[in-house]
């Protein structure tokens, strides 16, 4: 039994925590998760992204580094959520003879989603790619315009 288990402590957060460490555990190959599984949620975890509200718009600022603009797909869902998902190859070397001595970078699948808010006018959305960092503009939904009050002509009887 597990920890978090004991102390009541499952929820969905400490779940993909534990399922993110859980390396060495001696449980059965049917309930672990997949190495797929956990690699594509440590890099939904690490995809660093910053969200900056301005008086007309929000923007989504997203680390690419390495991706083209056709690596990279931007998407509404459920007309309220915020999709930003690609793919970092691998390089594929051509030179006989060369090899890896180490591979630090990041490769293989991510996909970050965020929530819009009531606000968000999702038919006016930009993403521009430069320098390795994606920039997404949501742009807000103008206020109404508040009700002038009616003139009433008043005549005389």
């Amino acid at each position: 039994m597990d920890i978090s288990t004991l102390l009541g402590l499952d929820s969905p957060l400490l779940f993909l925590h534990n399922i993110l460490d859980d390396t060495t555990s001696n449980k059965s190959k049917n309930s672990k998760p997949t190495h797929a599984y956990v690699r594509d949620a440590r890099a939904m975890s690490a995809t660093p992204a910053d969200v900056k509200e301005y008086p007309n718009s929000y923007v989504f600022i997203v680390d690419m580094p390495g991706l083209k603009s056709g690596d990279i797909k931007v998407q509404v869902e459920d007309d309220n959520v915020l999709v930003i998902s690609g793919e970092r190859k691998r390089e594929e070397e051509e030179k006989e003879g060369v090899k890896y001595v180490r591979m630090e970078r990041r490769i293989g699948k991510f996909t970050r989603k965020f929530s819009l808010p009531e606000n968000a006018n999702i038919e006016k959305i930009s993403a521009v790619c430069r320098d390795g960092v994606l920039n997404v503009t949501v742009e807000k939904v103008p206020p109404p315009e508040p009700k002038k009050p009616k003139l009433i002509q008043v005549q005389v009887a």
